[in-house]
């Protein structure tokens, strides 16, 4: 053909007018993540491992049962005794932080998406480009920005990991059954009422849901973050890759697996007790509300 379409040009100069224009911003975002990350980092890492291996332990046993409570315990043992417990803490870290900030910016965003038709439009397409781009391409404009570590490491993780949370959040909302948003009214709450007492906890096995996959995404997009700094165990796989090591790859590897499903399990929880049926549905307007006289 005669002609080029130059979108990766484009693309290019964009960056570079950013670069050049809001260093200081980005400057900023990074200085706020890498406090915010590293605190999480110091406690987790700095704890010693049989205090944070009892807390997720009893987090099983009280969440879970008592059989996944013994697996927990033998999961957590054995990556103890590969040697591999630090970088299993610095990646729960990096998950953790990852999956709050992307919940900080996700919720919200969802809820907003919900309750508005021309945002959910935008923000439908826009989550869309997000879900289907490779995770690798994230990377890039995560090192240009932010350079080499762990703040581009879970920045990336919290564009790839945020789509759920936003999706079935404004899914859950939705969701809510016009009777109940209608009883809501009846009572006489406004729209701030009406979202944090009756939609926000309606919408809440479907807002856990998106926890989870939140965190499970986080935590299969930090091995990836390994190629630019991020640490954890994602350095110690592409350790196991660059030196053709298959017993440090597959080690590295089944502690992944064993924290995903430690982690799964959990958050999966808090999403089955949110979707028990509750006796009475509408009662707890009454404290709170008067019923408007007539």
């Amino acid at each position: 053909m005669d002609f080029e379409i130059r979108i990766g040009k484009w693309v290019e100069e964009l960056v570079t007018f950013m670069l050049d224009h809001f260093q200081p911003t980005f400057d900023a975002i990074a200085t706020v993540v890498n406090g915010f990350g590293g605190a999480i980092d110091f406690v987790l890492v700095g704890a010693p491992a049989w205090l944070l291996i009892g807390l997720i332990v009893a987090t099983s046993l009280w969440r879970v049962g008592t059989g996944f409570a013994v697996f927990t315990v033998a999961a957590l043992s054995l990556i103890a005794g590969m040697g591999l417990w630090t970088e299993t803490a610095s990646t729960l870290g990096l998950v953790l932080t990852a999956t709050l900030l992307s919940l900080l910016l996700g919720v919200p965003l969802g809820v907003w998406m919900a309750r508005n038709r021309v945002v959910e439009s935008v923000v439908r397409t826009t989550l869309d480009f997000m879900q289907t781009m490779p995770a690798f391409v994230y990377l890039i404009p995560a090192v240009m920005f932010f350079g080499l570590g762990r703040v581009p490491g879970i920045l990336a993780t919290v564009i790839f990991a945020m789509p759920p949370a936003v999706r079935l959040t404004s899914l859950g909302i939705q969701q809510v059954p016009a009777e109940i948003v209608e009883a809501g009214k009846a009572f006489g709450c406004h729209d701030r009422q009406l979202l944090f007492k009756v939609q926000l906890p309606n919408a809440l096995p479907s807002i856990m849901a998106g926890v989870n996959q939140t965190m499970m995404m986080a935590l299969s997009m930090i091995v990836i973050a390994s190629m630019i700094g991020a640490g954890g165990l994602g350095n110690v796989v592409l350790q196991g890759i660059q030196r053709l090591d298959i017993a440090l790859g597959f080690e590295s590897g089944l502690s992944v697996v064993l924290l995903a499903i430690i982690l799964d399990r959990i958050t999966q929880s808090f999403g089955q007790t949110a979707a028990a049926p509750r006796p009475v549905r509408f009662a707890f307007l009454r404290r709170f509300l008067p019923v408007p006289a007539r």
